[in-house]
């Protein structure tokens, strides 16, 4: 869309036609991994030990991240949805599940099987490992958006906070294990009320492989061999990584905010 908007004098109902063939391409495609995502709930619902309860929140998680990422389809410049999309929409089908077991399954817990639990760990492993799989999709296309870009990072966002919480259930660490997947939404809930906050980040090669950390740390976590004190430890070192990028990035845009300011 920003394509068609900066092409001087657009045709109207060209650029229509082009966003609503955009719009069904991408519904295809979140359709198209619901389809995949029932099949494989009926292959391996049981041995994930998710009950039909568990399922139903997993569809609702998945459907609910698609309406928000299809309402926003406007930042995406290209008239496709694009194969980087298309592995984010498998990550956020990979989440769903995950969000699914730890909130409502009443198998999750301490009372998870360890053959589960394997499963499990498997296919977040997965998960993270298409991480990078969808940007470098996106780069060597040449379909890389601000859409692609927000997408990614609310699902990552998304998949860390189910992770922490299934940490904290399975007794791998305090209650404080929950900060690391609420301190991207708590950082969110700052910005709305300090306008200073709002600025823009550059790249940054540390808050990727913080990320990574975090992501991998909390995924050891899920599997029985990962017990405390280790796995303790790893979820402290996986928060002080993350509050220290956070907190390198808070003082940048404070610092930059005060020399725009004083300029």
């Amino acid at each position: 869309m920003v394509e068609w908007m900066n092409a001087g004098h657009p045709d109207e109902m060209a650029a229509r036609r082009a966003f609503r063939s955009l719009l069904l391409n991408a519904s295809t495609v979140t359709v198209s991994v619901a389809v995949v995502f029932i099949v494989a709930m009926d292959r391996l619902g049981d041995r994930l030990g998710m009950d039909t309860v568990a399922i139903g929140t997993a569809f609702v998680i998945y459907a609910a991240i698609c309406t928000i990422a299809l309402g926003n389809l406007h930042a995406h410049g290209h008239s496709r949805f694009g194969a980087a999309n298309m592995v984010t929409t498998v990550r956020a089908a990979i989440t769903a599940t995950v969000g699914g077991l730890v909130l409502v399954s009443d198998q999750f817990g301490q009372a998870s099987r360890a053959e589960a639990l394997w499963l499990i760990g498997s296919i977040v492993a997965f998960a993270l490992a298409l991480d990078g799989v969808d940007g470098h999709l996106a780069r060597r296309t040449r379909t890389a958006t601000r859409f692609g870009a927000r997408f990614d990072m609310e699902v990552d966002a998304l998949l860390i906070l189910f992770l922490s919480i299934a940490a904290f259930l399975l007794g791998k660490a305090g209650v404080w294990v929950l900060l690391i997947g609420l301190m991207r939404y708590a950082y969110g809930a700052a910005q709305s009320v300090l306008p200073r906050l709002r600025g823009e980040l550059p790249p940054s090669m540390r808050r990727k492989l913080i990320c990574v950390v975090q992501g991998a740390a909390l995924c050891l976590m899920l599997f029985p061999f990962i017990v405390p004190p280790v796995s303790t430890m790893l979820a402290a070192w996986a928060l002080a990584a993350l509050a220290y990028s956070f907190a390198r990035d808070v003082i940048f845009l404070l610092r930059a905010s005060r020399d725009e300011h004083a300029s």
